[in-house]
């Protein structure tokens, strides 16, 4: 029974691929070995099935038998620039699936400035950086910002964004979304380890995210967006095709636990449904509306640059 599971949930990820041509590439054995296993004449050995089951992202949870449990992954936590780099490669990875079949629909709870609006070649992204190796790391990188040389940037990142970039996209935030970018900026300056000429730099690239978005809002049909206050946003990600489903749920700055198990996915996208029926949308509310949104979020910024700047 569990083969027939493997092999239908292969199925749905090939589309009109031949699977005894898959499985024989994947598991490197023959034609004929491979489709003795599609017609359950033969069944996979242990190490066959995980095998597929990484190579296409199948989650094992409905191999268990228990209702309730799941497998999930984790990715490996950041704590050097080996890890970080890891880090990039490894997301986008497990992504490139959703860019590879088609347009997938990606559901983000932006309790923070989401992560890859933060991945670039820009001083803002430096600086997350900055914070979050320093927060994940101890005293080890707990130097002044101007001295930080901790490569940031690199092909993957940009590859990742531009693959989030690719897909429609539904975001959630409310006024409070930016608050922990400005908290780290007024905490790295009190310590004396952020110059003013860097924060007036970092806080116009804040500016720079937030006017990006109003463009897609009004231009960008693939690109939704609605504004919460009733819930604390999470910054949970679900990732979604007619294929597949993948789950994201951070653990801490750096690090975030998945799972493509249907059911749970499901239950996911339902509660996101749910969220943004109670929410507002900003690309069917007029321009008034839409303009004191971002206008409280611009006031905060230049509240704080003010501030420091005394």
């Amino acid at each position: 029974m569990n083969q027939e599971v493997l092999l239908k949930q292969i199925r749905k990820k090939i589309g009109n691929k031949s699977l005894n041509d898959e499985i024989a590439n994947i598991l490197n054995i023959s034609y004929d070995a491979a489709h003795r296993r599609t017609s359950m004449k033969a069944k996979f050995s242990f190490e066959e099935a995980i095998e597929l089951a990484k190579y296409y992202q199948i989650s094992i949870d409905q191999f268990l038998g228990a209702e309730n449990q799941l497998v999930v992954k984790r990715t490996q936590p950041v704590k050097t620039q080996e890890d970080l780099l890891y880090f990039f490669e490894s997301s986008l990875k497990i992504l490139n699936v959703f860019q590879s079949i088609n347009q997938s629909k990606v559901y983000y709870s932006a309790k923070d400035i989401p992560f890859f609006y933060t991945i670039s070649d820009t001083i803002l992204s430096r600086f997350k950086f900055y914070v979050w190796m320093n927060l994940l790391n101890e005293d080890k990188y707990l130097c002044s910002f101007e001295d930080f040389d901790l490569p940031y940037h690199s092909p993957k990142n940009e590859m990742l964004k531009n693959l989030y970039e690719s897909q429609k996209v539904t975001e959630v935030w409310n006024d409070t979304t930016i608050i922990s970018i400005l908290m780290q900026v007024n905490f790295y300056s009190e310590m004396g380890l952020l110059q003013f000429t860097d924060i007036v730099l970092i806080l116009e690239e804040v500016r720079v995210v937030l006017r990006n978005i109003e463009h897609k809002i009004q231009h960008n049909p693939d690109f939704e967006f609605y504004v919460n206050d009733l819930v604390i946003l999470s910054n949970n990600i679900l990732f979604k095709n007619e294929y597949q489903s993948s789950f994201f749920i951070p653990f801490n700055m750096f690090g975030y636990m998945m799972t493509n198990d249907e059911n749970t996915c499901n239950d996911t996208l339902i509660y996101f449904e749910h969220e943004i029926k109670n929410s507002k949308s900003l690309n069917t509310s007029g321009n008034r509306e839409r303009k004191m949104f971002f206008n409280k979020m611009y006031q905060q910024i230049d509240d704080l640059q003010e501030k420091l700047k005394r």
